[in-house]
């Protein structure tokens, strides 16, 4: 594209969102076709992920200081609009001027003068009554400040109205409009994981998640990797047990070097603790049968050396050709990819298995700050759902297993009715099971930061498998 016709990152984070709708498609998919127009393409993927990440935080803001409700603002409008105002509260360092004044020529873009007008002043109304855009929040009113960070927030004053609800008085409801996350599952969080947690929960769920990358040891060493970056001038820090790389200079993933060799895979660490609970051994045979994407599938056979028998499917046989892909450019051979409608004739055929890793899909709560939608989507009947999917698959990963073998069950969920009360109802119905250990970890906005995530190693210690029938 020439370059007399490449767009800002704004006006591409503006195009994305008025394609989106947080309930209906995804913002990334929009995204993705549209980067081509602009040079800034971080800037553009930070401006429309942040924006829909504190969604509800920004509407109420330019609600309050617009009079007049969202649903009275023109979409167009509204997302320009949502654009600035992200800047304006969560990008302290972007001049003012630059923010609003961009937003004004955006509005003329699109014709008329009563619209101009509108923008403008909104957004001069807010930069009004910022107090302080990077505001230390032990010094200030938490009631007019919208929280950035653990540390900062940008406050405003609050002689209009204050923003959010108390938080003493109604913590669910000030954790709720402050990082733009459903009342019902906040006030969860809070009768399971007290105050401290679940901010830290809250926090964790609207940050700008870290990249981080495993090394493939099939073909190189962690330091070998970060030593390899370190000649291509990229930023990065080894994760505190050595297994993977946080990516610190801000790029696209196929673009970083050793992408194209295989040299390494995309995956958070908490994600990663699955297989390393697991600890597969080499001479096993393992179902994989949940596999798609791939990161755990070629995770088990890198932990292995990969003389394993990894067998994956998915019901997703489009996404099974992802598991296909990743485990060619990996250089992985233990990987046999079936179908699954043929999962039933070749279980029985290679079965009873080692071990089930069984990635079940999930409500997606441990990783809200990548999965950007679903803090809009999730319900409780949606997880009441899932449950029962969840616990199909698991009662069809028990029949695979030989005795002494072992189901792997692991969700990006920090929701305790799918992972703990799941597990010990499948314990109690399943005597000839026990449970090994279990973990959780809450998504973190540390210095090492992450996603939240569950496993369950459950052994089975009697009855052989029947693999007659496979659901």
């Amino acid at each position: 594209m020439a370059s007399q016709n490449l767009k800002s990152a704004r006006q591409v984070a503006i195009e994305v969102l008025n394609q989106h709708d947080p309930k209906r498609n995804y913002a990334a998919a929009i995204l993705n076709k549209l980067l081509v127009k602009t040079e800034q393409r971080q800037r553009a993927t930070d401006l429309v992920f942040g924006s829909i990440r504190n969604r509800t935080a920004l509407d109420t803001l330019v609600a309050k200081l617009s009079g007049r409700p969202v649903e009275r603002i023109a979409a167009r409008l509204l997302n320009i609009l949502r654009i600035a105002a992200f800047e304006l509260c969560y990008s302290p360092q972007t001049p003012e001027y630059s923010i609003v004044n961009e937003a004004v020529e955006n509005t003329k873009a699109m014709g008329g003068r009563k619209q101009v007008g509108f923008v403008n002043a909104v957004l001069r109304q807010i930069t009004r009554h910022i107090a302080n855009r990077q505001a230390n929040l032990t010094e200030a009113n938490l009631t007019s400040t919208l929280p950035q960070t653990a540390a900062t927030g940008c406050e405003f004053d609050p002689s209009k109205a204050d923003l959010l609800p108390d938080p003493k008085a109604l913590p669910a409801d000030y954790l709720s409009a402050a990082f733009s996350l459903p009342t019902w599952l906040v006030t969860g969080w809070l009768g399971e994981f007290g105050a401290e947690l679940t901010h830290q929960i809250c926090l964790a769920s609207n940050r700008r998640p870290s990249i981080y990358i495993r090394p493939n040891p099939l073909r190189i060493s962690t330091q070998q990797l970060a030593e390899k970056l370190r000649q291509n001038n990229i930023e990065w820090q080894i994760a505190p047990d050595q297994s993977a790389i946080k990516i610190k200079s801000p790029q696209a993933v196929t673009e970083l070097p050793g992408f194209g060799q295989g040299l390494f895979t995309v995956q958070d660490i908490a994600a990663s603790q699955a297989v390393k609970t697991l600890a597969p051994q080499p001479g096993w045979t393992i179902l994989d049968l949940c596999a798609a994407p791939g990161a755990k599938t070629t995770q088990l056979a890198e932990i292995t050396g990969d003389p394993a028998r990894i067998i994956a499917t998915d019901i997703d046989s489009r996404r099974l050709q992802k598991v296909k892909e990743n485990a060619a450019r990996l250089g992985i051979k233990s990987l046999s990819i079936i179908p699954y409608e043929n999962l039933e004739r070749q279980a029985a055929e290679i079965g009873p298995f080692d071990a089930v890793l069984l990635d079940v899909p999930c409500s997606n709560t441990g990783v809200l700050a990548k999965r950007i939608e679903v803090r809009y989507r999730i319900s409780l009947n949606a997880i009441k759902e899932l449950t029962k999917t969840q616990r199909r698959l698991l009662a069809a990963a028990a029949k695979t297993i030989r005795p002494a073998g072992k189901i792997c069950y692991s969700t990006c969920s920090i929701q305790k009715a799918e992972n703990a009360d799941l597990v010990r109802d499948f314990l109690t119905q399943n005597p000839d099971f026990k449970l090994e250990s279990e973990r959780l970890a809450l998504p973190s906005a540390e210095e090492f930061d992450h996603d939240g995530a569950y496993v369950a190693i459950i052994e089975r210690i009697s009855t052989p498998p029947d693999l007659s029938h496979i659901p």
